[in-house]
């Protein structure tokens, strides 16, 4: 009854109103453009071939796609290059001055920026609709009905022009809906694929008694406390105390007063995630070029790499961790400065307790933000990991020093994997999450302005 008072709250306020009903329809307009095909393509080999190379970039670019690639519709990119546009030009911030100048510029600044990644999205678009239509064109087998200029044209034309589209829906439902345009974006490109998973999951347990009852629960179970789990650590922050002294502001004089500077405990988001699953594709991707495996010394190493790298593989878990764990740093110093943190508070009369204004206050920072960044790796690594395990297992007996040892004395579910697959990989639970969290947030923020109440016990009902 809670959520339905909540909704019924929400469909009232006639600004909130609005705002739900036109982010509805921008993603009943986006799921449309999802399902149409661009020509020139067969569909159906091009969608078995996207399913058989889940591994490689494919597999990636699909998921953020909501399956658009598998199908080859005029959204097949997706999101993607407006995010990996967004990315770029955060991290240049932190090697190019012009645009850390820009950033500290305030609203003309961002609005600077922001006219930047729409440019350098659509340069992206172009240069992927171009890679997709190579790509399309040189495998072997009837993927491109025509390989003249026609279909490079027709193909670059179709995708680019999707993508574009898709930026600016992303950009309408942030300024005129509820939540962030591209999470919401990528966050139905995930749910969508809910109802099959269900079924599936009905048809594997019910009808063909591929799983038992008891990994039916078992899933359940797992998959509600890496859910509990995922909402506790995204919802956790250390607070940093702060303490200003006396101020004159204008003819008045301010007393002392004490907050906090919050900083999240997953400070890099699903960044992190994203790049180590990219990274670990590119053998399997290179793998798929035509001619490279037969060429002597990229062959034998591909060869010998490929299955090493696969999911299951101790090696394979080993690197993710590490990668998950150096993006993370890497991602978190760009967009937190320690210094920059603490010059800014000495501006502003603020210190905190027990460290001198300045350095040691820039120290304090970089301390707690390096425990919380490690402790935020291996949180990402854990959640990442939990769905492969359970489904592939963790192939100790590989091993070379100790792999008869394990073989003999490790329980098989763990060395082999129970065949469980969940409905959501790490990387989309954490995006399903994160998103339903931020758009939660939204609306709490508005229902509180307007005194009503809201999903907890806290809010208000208006008077």
């Amino acid at each position: 009854m809670k959520i339905v008072d909540v909704t019924a709250n929400v469909l009232r306020v006639p600004e909130l109103r609005n705002r739900l009903f036109f982010t509805l329809g921008m993603l009943a307009v986006y799921r449309l453009g999802c399902q149409i095909p661009i020509p020139g393509v067969n569909v159906v080999h091009w969608a078995q071939y996207v399913h058989q190379n889940q591994d490689s970039l494919w597999g990636i670019a699909n998921l953020f796609s909501g399956s658009g690639l598998s199908g080859m519709t005029v959204f097949a990119l997706g999101i993607t290059p407006y995010i990996t546009a967004s990315i770029i030009l955060q991290l240049m911030t932190a090697f190019v001055p012009q645009l850390a100048r820009l950033q500290q510029e305030g609203e003309l600044g961002r609005r600077k920026i922001s006219q930047w990644t729409r440019y350098l999205t659509v340069l992206l678009a172009i240069a992927q609709a171009f890679g997709s239509a190579l790509a399309i064109a040189r495998m072997p087998g009837e993927f491109a009905l025509s390989t003249g200029p026609g279909f490079y044209l027709m193909t670059m034309t179709s995708l680019t022009a999707g993508s574009t589209f898709i930026m600016w829906l992303g950009e309408q439902i942030t300024a005129r809906g509820l939540g962030n345009g591209a999470s919401l974006l990528i966050f139905t490109n995930i749910v969508v694929g809910l109802p099959r998973a269900l079924g599936n999951l009905y048809t594997n347990t019910f009808v063909t008694h591929e799983w038992s009852v008891l990994q039916l629960t078992v899933v359940a179970v797992v998959m509600a406390l890496v859910v509990a789990f995922v909402v506790l650590v995204e919802r956790g922050e250390r607070r940093i105390p702060i303490q200003y002294a006396k101020r004159i502001i204008g003819r008045r004089m301010l007393g002392s007063q004490a907050t906090h500077i919050p900083i999240k405990v997953n400070s890099a988001g699903v960044v992190p995630v994203i790049f180590a699953s990219a990274m670990l594709t590119i053998p399997h991707s290179l793998s798929q070029l035509p001619g490279l495996p037969s060429l002597p010394w990229p062959g034998s190493l591909l060869a010998s790499v490929l299955p090493l790298l696969k999911q299951g593989e101790p090696l394979y878990y080993l690197v993710f961790a590490v990668a998950v764990i150096l993006f993370s740093f890497l991602y978190v110093s760009i967009i937190f400065n320690p210094n920059e943190a603490a010059d800014n508070l000495r501006k502003y009369g603020g210190f905190i307790a027990g460290s001198r204004p300045g350095r040691e206050t820039a120290q304090h920072f970089d301390g707690v933000l390096t425990r919380l960044t490690f402790i935020g790796g291996l949180y990402l690594v854990l959640i990442c990991l939990i769905p492969d395990v359970m489904l592939f297992g963790i192939k100790l007996q590989h091993l070379w020093f100790a792999g008869n040892w394990m073989d003999l004395h490790m329980p098989r579910f763990l060395l082999d994997g129970m065949n469980v697959n969940f409905a959501f990989g790490g990387t989309s639970l954490l995006i399903v999450v994160g998103v339903a969290m931020d758009l939660i947030n939204q609306i709490e923020a508005q229902l509180i302005m307007r005194h009503y109440e809201t999903f907890r016990p806290r809010g208000r009902r208006r008077a």
